[in-house]
């Protein structure tokens, strides 16, 4: 069996000779994600009933949707656009989990209609279920997010469980545990608790807190009721990714451990539980390749000019202290570059002095017509595109390996001028009045 390394290096030697990366284009390892797939359905066993989903924005690519789909894997979204996305990929219905801290009337009303899930972030949303439900028995499953303040992971930005968190009710200001039990007294149809820590940079045992502080407001709620209202627990997602090397980090195998030395009755078989895993599905079985268009020297730094920049790596190019990559120089025919190791910066083509994917990353040094492989991509960089500039959304291929052949199919084609002009507003040329 073959390594996801072997099978990057691989699908980079058939990439550069089919020209599939001038001048940008990201890759996704089919057989990396379906592996994913496999441990984490593997390590989650031990809970019992378990319904995984992929946290839509960090794979917006309905072909990547259906493949995971196909795999067992189900969809959690959290706008309009997601859901259509999802819809689209044919994972509809009770196969959907909706979150989100603005839902709209119209998209309750949808998820209602379809029988998706519904975790609803805060008591006003709670009201308005409460008109759209009626008296008839809903056929989604309903509940609530919690924000069990468990406190910040490493990178506040990604951190959801502070105690001012937009995200969710929070648990521990004062009155809100009473009013979630009254909440739950008065509609017998809310039967899921909700938690999400927050992702990159909130490591297991943190995750772990935050299930635990839920799994006793679940057990709370159910004693005041008399009987198991609570049936279910949507532990989110956020498991942690290793950007540092091609070591995965933390497992799926590994969470499970923390959880349940944390919380042993997890395993009693009382509930079931939902899963919202992106980043840890696909960061690892994906990574961009971008061609170097030129090369120049300033204030005697090397300066690698390349096609991926903040329009594909946003938060690479303006956090680069908690998003750094890893980073590959490849030739033309996609082999690795040797050398000694020369300081450079591996620029974007963006307008702003900035846009930058590394500052004096030490690599062999850089020609035009080479390629940089940026690693570990696989999850929000093809999906969150930055539209300054006005840079098209670059083609992504997946790939499969058998032997020494491999095989790519396209899950999305490049955008085109034409499809650029048109987000534009290029129908409407002409209407504005001059005088």
């Amino acid at each position: 069996m073959t390594t996801r390394t072997d099978r990057k290096l691989l699908a980079l030697a058939a990439a550069a000779d089919r020209r599939l990366a001038d001048p940008l284009a990201g890759f996704v390892d089919l057989a990396g994600v379906r592996e994913a797939v496999e441990d984490l359905t593997k390590a989650f066993a031990p809970l019992g009933r378990v319904q995984h989903t992929v946290a839509v924005k960090a794979c917006g690519l309905a072909p990547l949707l259906r493949f995971l789909g196909d795999l067992g894997v189900d969809a959690e979204v959290a706008s309009p656009g997601e859901t259509a996305l999802a819809e689209a990929a044919g994972v509809r219905g009770e196969r959907l989990v909706l979150d989100s801290p603005a839902k709209t009337t119209a998209e309750l009303a949808h998820a209602l209609a379809e029988g998706t899930a519904v975790n609803a972030d805060n008591f006003q949303e709670l009201a308005r279920l409460d008109r759209l439900v009626g008296a008839t028995p809903p056929r989604s499953v309903l509940g609530l997010r919690i924000n069990p303040q468990v406190g910040a992971g490493r990178i506040g930005d990604t951190s959801t469980a502070t105690a001012a968190s937009k995200f969710g009710i929070p648990l521990r200001d004062n009155g809100n545990r009473a009013l979630l039990l009254e909440a739950f007294a008065r509609r017998p149809w809310l039967t899921r608790l909700h938690v999400h820590v927050g992702s990159q940079g909130c490591p297991p045992g943190l995750m772990a807190e935050g299930v635990a502080a839920v799994h006793e407001l679940a057990e709370e709620i159910n004693a005041e009721a008399g009987y198991r209202q609570v049936t279910s627990l949507d532990l989110g997602g956020g498991l942690p990714v290793n950007f540092a090397s091609e070591d995965q980090g933390p497992t799926y195998a590994d969470y499970v451990a923390t959880l349940l030395a944390r919380v042993p009755a997890l395993a009693d078989g009382r509930y079931s539980f939902v899963t919202e895993f992106g980043r840890s599905l696909l960061a690892k079985n994906g990574f961009l390749v971008s061609t170097v268009e030129y090369t120049k020297t300033a204030g005697g730094r090397p300066i690698a000019v390349t096609h991926a920049g903040a329009q594909v790596a946003a938060r690479t190019v303006l956090q680069p202290e908690h998003w750094p990559l890893r980073l590959g120089a490849f030739d033309a025919a996609g082999r690795p570059k040797t050398g000694p190791a020369v300081p450079q910066d591996i620029a974007g083509p963006l307008c702003f002095a900035g846009d930058l994917l590394a500052r004096e990353r030490p690599l062999p040094l850089l020609e035009p017509g080479d390629l940089v492989v940026a690693h570990d991509t696989g999850a929000y960089y093809f999906g969150a595109h930055y539209a300054y500039n006005t840079m098209p959304r670059p083609a992504v291929h997946g790939f499969t390996v058998s032997g020494e052949d491999v095989e790519f199919t396209p899950i999305r084609r490049a955008q085109s001028v034409a499809e650029l002009v048109a987000d534009a507003g290029g129908e409407f040329v002409g209407v504005l009045p001059a005088a």
